[in-house]
């Protein structure tokens, strides 16, 4: 497969280049900026397939390699002293009550309504 991929590169890119160098000596040649313009296309396929293949190859090397299991949150003591609590600082509870404003917030934000002065 890999030697497929380096033929089709070299092909394609001799052929982007030579699409290239005709186009840019007569630019107003719509058949010249076709050529290019299919060349560039042919260059991303096999750039794209190359990509594909980097990617496949990066993923057998990573299952290789077996993910670490990380350790349960109970077995990671000292990590702050919530006794067993895990919902500090939430502000709902579980009937779904809780949240919103603060006791004593007001409400409309900004400074209110100015009072008239006597």
């Amino acid at each position: 497969m890999a030697d497929d991929i380096a033929k089709r590169l070299e092909e394609t890119t001799q052929n982007c280049l030579a699409a290239y160098k005709e186009w840019d000596s007569k630019k107003s040649d719509t058949n010249a900026l076709e050529n290019l313009q299919e060349a560039v296309h042919d260059l991303r396929k096999v750039a794209s397939r190359l990509e594909i293949e980097m990617a496949v190859s990066e993923r057998s090397e990573l299952a290789e390699r077996p993910l670490p299991i990380p350790p349960h949150k109970s077995s990671r003591k000292g990590k702050g002293n919530h006794n067993g609590d895990d919902n500090i600082g939430n502000s709902n509870d579980d009937s779904g009550n809780g949240g919103g404003k603060p006791k004593g917030a007001r409400r409309g934000g900004g400074r209110g309504r100015a009072k008239p002065q006597n």
